[in-house]
């Protein structure tokens, strides 16, 4: 896609994309659905960002993944996950996870009985090349600084504490009301953001829990919360190579 260089903030609601299957459920959404003139539903390496909801004793049973880099990121409560590597790993508020897919990975989610209910994002990047070697990261993350942006993740050679391969750089950031941050940015790349919870308001704009914005162009946006909120945001290359041959992530 052509790099857009007019310095533009474009807004989402909600996604009406959905699937309930019970004891889990799931809201897909497409970041490329934030601009008006872009065909594809990803933008960029960033496929999709799923808010994943399971309740108590819910077992995902073991499935395969192909070809799109898995991100679990989970704020609160606990996702339990099994692979046919042999892992058994625990994501919670202290760790994060990334299951490269590559050539093919099988695993299983699973809640326990007595787990609280799970709110998450499962958010699918592009790699930037097919069957790649399957891999998995789960780390400990810092612990967050309030009102200041934390690094996630990034291509390799970021000082992110996990990588995906391709270009794509995670935040999170947990605002207090009335505090402002400005929106990571990087000269040439553009920035998706999704309100997990609260309100906040960018250059103007009121965005409400679950509502996303895109940022393209050079430039900076001042983000201010209206109440106490927890965000996360994208920095993306617009012009890095990709693949469409996810499992869920084309």
């Amino acid at each position: 896609m052509e790099s857009d260089t007019t310095a533009a903030l474009y807004k989402a609601p909600r996604t009406d994309v959905t699937q309930d299957q019970g004891k889990f459920r799931i809201h897909l959404n497409f970041p490329g659905r934030n601009h008006p003139d872009h065909a594809d539903h990803g933008y960029g390496p960033l496929a999709t960002v799923v808010e994943s909801f399971m309740d108590p004793d819910t077992l995902i049973s073991m499935h395969q993944h192909r070809n799109e880099e898995i991100v679990s990121w989970v704020p609160a409560g606990v996702m339990r996950h099994d692979d046919r590597q042999g892992n058994e790993l625990v994501t919670d508020a202290d760790h994060l996870m990334v299951m490269g897919a590559g050539s093919g990975f099988w695993h299983e989610e699973r809640t326990l009985a007595d787990d609280p209910p799970l709110r998450m994002l499962q958010i699918f990047v592009r790699p930037h090349s097919l069957g790649l070697e399957p891999t998995i990261q789960h780390e400990p993350i810092p612990a967050p600084v309030d009102g200041e942006w934390r690094h996630l993740f990034g291509p390799a050679g970021s000082d992110a504490p996990l990588t995906v391969r391709n270009a794509v750089d995670c935040y999170d950031v947990e605002l207090a009301a009335d505090d402002s941050v400005e929106l990571p940015a990087r000269k040439d790349w553009d920035t998706y953001f999704y309100v997990f919870d609260g309100a906040v308001t960018a250059d103007g704009t009121e965005f409400g829990k679950t509502e996303s914005g895109l940022r393209v162009g050079d430039g900076t946006t001042t983000i201010t919360a209206d109440v106490d909120s927890q965000l996360v945001a994208f920095v993306i290359d617009p012009e890095a190579p990709v693949t469409r041959q996810g499992t869920v992530g084309r």
